[in-house]
């Protein structure tokens, strides 16, 4: 469907998801994503959607998150602009992308919507969505409020969905792909994995901290405000969690200036790691090097095929 050589998709990443990395990511046999929203209006997303297209030949993707934001978004410019630039696939995150799925489909564009409950995958398929990726509560970001891991959520996935599906949350290596290929998923979405290789426009100093990351370096935010987010354990977070653990109801105007976004995009630039918060994953604790795109995607899928060939099929044998 998305006429990509291994089932191995880069998740849209707010920052992150510029052309170097789409484009190592495609290269590699991939889907590499830009993030629409990382460009400051829709004109600059076109062009960094031509400046994409100068590094691969191969497909790529846009990803439009629809939030509520402090400042208004031009989401139908953004859109307009996907559709002016001929990239035919898109994937879709956030708030229901229905308003956007005429347009879309009208210029042969395939949508792929960021799912984190089976209720939601259901809807993304009955308005039109080609595929979805199922979030799991081991994701960055933002995992709903469920907190279902993918261990349950794929199976169910497989069990209820007529449309092909990513499993997202949690994967990093080839065990990770064969296990969503054997829970019944098409593919796996990686964020925080793709962050720790040489080609992601972001700070050495950013990338070498998750290498040396646990499992156990990621904090859970805006809980008090249903509004969940994973993200990297640092000084930062643990002063938001502070103010959310104080005695009566959380103001977003309280953690407001600890949280802006510009202070993550800085974080990313300079290397401060405590300037302020960015999305990562439960997967930091599989992470322990930083290779290329090619050499990460290539080591995924040979270990996956080993897995399926050898360990599975041997038992099968025996």
């Amino acid at each position: 469907m998305l006429g990509i050589e291994h089932p191995v998709v880069q998740g849209g990443m707010q920052w992150v998801g510029l052309a170097e990395l789409a484009s190592a990511v495609s290269n590699a046999g991939g889907l590499g994503i830009i993030t629409a929203l990382t460009q400051p209006t829709p004109g600059d997303l076109l062009k960094e959607i031509e400046r994409c297209r100068e590094m691969t030949d191969k497909p790529f993707a846009v990803n439009l998150t629809i939030l509520p934001t402090i400042k208004p978004v031009p989401y139908d410019d953004y859109a307009q602009a996907i559709v002016d630039s001929g990239v035919k696939i898109v994937e879709t995150a956030g708030r229901n992308p229905e308003p956007y799925l005429p347009r879309f489909k009208a210029a042969g564009i395939k949508i792929i919507h960021k799912c984190t409950s089976i209720r939601h995958s259901l809807k993304a398929q009955k308005i039109g969505c080609d595929m979805v990726s199922v979030d799991g509560f081991e994701c960055a970001g933002h995992p709903g409020e469920d907190d279902i891991t993918n261990l349950i959520l794929l199976p169910l996935a497989a069990r209820r969905l007529k449309i092909p599906f990513l499993a997202s949350g949690g994967f990093g290596d080839g065990r990770g792909l064969a296990a969503a290929l054997a829970l019944g998923a098409d593919g796996i979405n990686m964020g925080t994995r793709f962050m720790a290789t040489k080609e992601a426009p972001i700070h050495q100093n950013v990338k070498q901290k998750m290498v040396d990351a646990s499992e156990l370096d990621t904090s859970l935010i805006y809980r008090t405000l249903r509004n969940t987010a994973r993200v990297f354990k640092n000084s930062v977070a643990e002063q938001v969690l502070e103010i959310e653990a104080q005695p009566g109801q959380t103001k977003f105007e309280d953690i407001q200036p600890l949280v802006q976004g510009l202070k993550g995009r800085e974080l990313f630039d300079d290397g401060d790691l405590d300037k302020g918060i960015w999305s990562a994953g439960m997967v930091v604790g599989l992470i322990d090097d930083i290779p290329s795109c090619e050499e990460l995607i290539t080591r995924i899928v040979d270990e996956a095929e080993e897995i399926i060939q050898q360990r599975l099929g041997n038992m099968l044998n025996a």
